[in-house]
């Protein structure tokens, strides 16, 4: 099953990074947020990937164009000019890069790929959140629900701590970063049956407005609750979070081995 990825945004709420690069190439451990994403689906058995480029794409093109290499020892003769691979670590992933476009809406890059998925199942997901989402029973369920859409959703924490005050204006408990407000929002990670292309238009279509409020309409999307870690990287502050659990071998989204 292949997995689309929306990597064609302009990320300009983490602009301090992104005027270099696209969003999903901004490093997390030494390592692009897209190739986290790649290889948490890549540990579930998933090694097929079309990737829906945008601003700064070719960035995005020439960092597989020379992954291969980049992930070898490798013996460069000069005199001539051959090159031998000695050993690779490089994962067996099938990339297939497409230019959607710069103003693309997300709704739009994904109708762009259609031809690339044609009347199968196929997983979609953003290319700046990270989670430890069980991609496997995300797919049972969706298989089960015989929905359109089966879309993770989440929970995210609350930016700030809270406190609780008593009649006497009292604090009595610190309680760091709480759930929001409890609503459940759209955390990616989806399981998409080609029925969904039926809702998408043109390059002006948002995803997350009319398709899927239509959708929801007809009754034809479900949601898998994940209640494990979730974040996705929107600003500079979310970059460094991201950052510090990887150095301190908290990255709970490291699923693979």
């Amino acid at each position: 099953m292949k997995v689309v990825i929306l990597a064609g945004g302009m990320g300009t709420r983490i602009s301090e990074e992104s005027d270099q690069k696209p969003k999903p190439m901004i490093d997390i451990g030494g390592k692009p947020i897209l190739w986290h994403i790649m290889k948490h689906y890549s540990g579930f058995g998933f090694n097929e990937f079309i990737i829906c480029l945008g601003y700064k794409g070719y960035l995005i093109k020439e960092y597989f164009a020379n992954y291969f290499l980049h992930q070898s020892d490798v013996t460069f003769d000069l005199g001539t000019n051959t090159t031998t691979i000695h050993s690779s670590v490089s994962e067996s992933w099938k990339v297939t890069l497409i230019d959607t476009g710069i103003n693309t809406m997300t709704g739009g890059r994904v109708k762009r790929v259609q031809p690339y998925i044609g009347n199968n199942t196929f997983m979609l997901t953003y290319g700046d959140g990270v989670s430890d989402v069980d991609i496997k029973r995300l797919l049972t369920l969706h298989e089960a629900s015989k929905a359109d859409l089966t879309m993770t959703a989440i929970q995210p924490e609350g930016r700030f701590g809270s406190l609780e005050i008593n009649a006497q204006n009292i604090i009595t408990r610190f309680a760091e970063k709480p759930k929001g407000d409890g609503a459940w929002i759209n955390g990616g990670f989806m399981v998409c049956e080609p029925k969904i292309f039926d809702y998408l238009d043109s390059d002006s279509t948002i995803f997350e407005r009319e398709p899927l409020e239509n959708l929801a309409k007809d009754g034809t999307i479900t949601a898998y609750r994940h209640e494990g870690f979730w974040e996705c990287m929107d600003t500079l502050r979310d970059k460094t979070h991201l950052e510090l659990l990887w150095s301190q071998g908290k990255a709970s989204w490291k699923t693979w081995q």
